[in-house]
C-alpha cells in the first residue's frame, strides 16, 4: 500500500524520492533545491500540528561539484604587463605593483591590503604574509618586482601617509577591499573577456601556472598558505596546457 497520509511519510520515501529524480539525470542543485521545498513544506506541517517531526530533515544531499578556479591565460598575463599603459605617478606604480605582487606571490585581497612596510625583506627578497587566522608565511619575490618596491616607496614617502600600510591610497589611507576589486577587474577588463576578473583569479592563475612548470603541488601549498592538500589539488584540475602537452605525447596523436 501507498502513503495515504502526511503523518506516514517516513525519512526513507523521501530519499527514495531523491534518488528516483537522480536517476532521471535531474542535476544534484535541482536535487538540492527539491528536498529544500520539501523540508520547508514539513516544517510548515509541524509548524500547524499535521505531523510531529519533519521527515526530510537528515536526508542526505547530493554532492555538487566544486566550480574549478578561474585562470587567466599566459598571453593575457604576459599582454598585461607588457603593453597595458599605466597612469604616471604614484597610483599608476601602486597599481602596476599591486597587480605584479597578487600575481606573482598568489595572496588573497586581504593578505595584501594587510601589507606593511615592515612585511618586506629587501636583503632575503621575500614578504612575510599574514594570513587566514593570523597564520604567517614567507614568500619569495622576484628581482623585478623588488625594484617596484623600492620605486614605489620613493612615490610612498613623499606622500607622508598616516598608516604604515604598504599600500595605500593618494591621501595616504590604508586600501580597502572595494578599491583593490575594482582596480584588478579594470585592468584584468584590458586583456580577457573571462567572467571572473577579480584579485582571487590572479591568486588561483599564480597556483595554476606554478604547476604546469612542474612545481610541487605541496610546495604551492605552502606558498597558497592553505592548511590542507586537498584545498591545493583543485588546481591540478585546471592545468589544460599541460593536459594538451600530455596528449601529445600520445602514440594515436600523430595517426588521427
Amino acid at each position: 500500500m501507498g502513503i495515504e497520509s502526511i503523518d506516514q511519510v517516513k525519512r526513507s520515501a523521501v530519499s527514495s524520492f531523491i534518488a528516483s529524480l537522480s536517476e532521471l539525470g535531474i542535476q544534484p542543485r535541482t536535487l538540492n533545491r527539491k528536498l529544500s521545498s520539501i523540508q520547508s513544506f514539513f516544517e510548515w506541517a509541524i509548524r500547524n500540528e499535521y505531523i510531529k517531526q519533519n521527515p526530510a530533515r537528515g536526508v542526505k544531499r547530493p554532492k555538487t561539484g566544486s566550480a574549478l578556479p578561474s585562470v587567466v591565460r599566459i598571453e593575457s598575463i604576459d599582454q598585461l604587463f607588457s603593453e597595458i599603459e599605466f597612469p604616471e605617478g604614484f597610483v599608476g606604480l601602486r597599481d602596476r605593483l599591486i597587480l605584479n605582487t597578487l600575481y606573482a606571490c598568489g595572496l588573497r585581497r586581504q593578505e595584501l591590503i594587510d601589507l606593511t612596510i615592515d612585511s618586506i625583506n629587501d636583503s632575503d627578497r621575500t614578504i612575510k604574509v599574514r594570513g587566514k587566522r593570523n597564520k604567517e608565511r614567507i614568500v619569495p619575490v622576484s628581482v623585478g618586482i623588488l625594484e617596484l618596491l623600492i620605486e614605489y616607496r620613493k612615490h610612498r614617502a613623499e606622500l607622508n601617509p598616516e598608516s604604515n600600510h604598504l599600500f595605500i591610497t593618494e591621501r595616504g589611507k590604508k586600501l580597502y577591499p572595494g578599491l583593490v576589486y575594482n582596480m584588478v577587474k579594470n585592468y584584468l577588463s584590458l586583456v580577457t573577456s573571462m567572467e571572473k576578473r577579480g584579485p582571487h583569479v590572479l591568486r588561483h592563475t599564480y597556483a595554476t601556472h606554478l604547476l604546469n612548470e612542474g612545481a610541487n603541488l605541496q610546495a604551492i601549498k605552502e606558498l597558497l598558505g592553505h592548511e590542507s592538500l586537498a584545498s591545493t589539488q583543485v588546481y591540478t584540475h585546471t592545468s589544460l596546457e599541460k593536459l594538451k602537452e600530455v596528449y601529445q605525447k600520445h602514440p594515436r596523436h600523430s595517426k588521427s
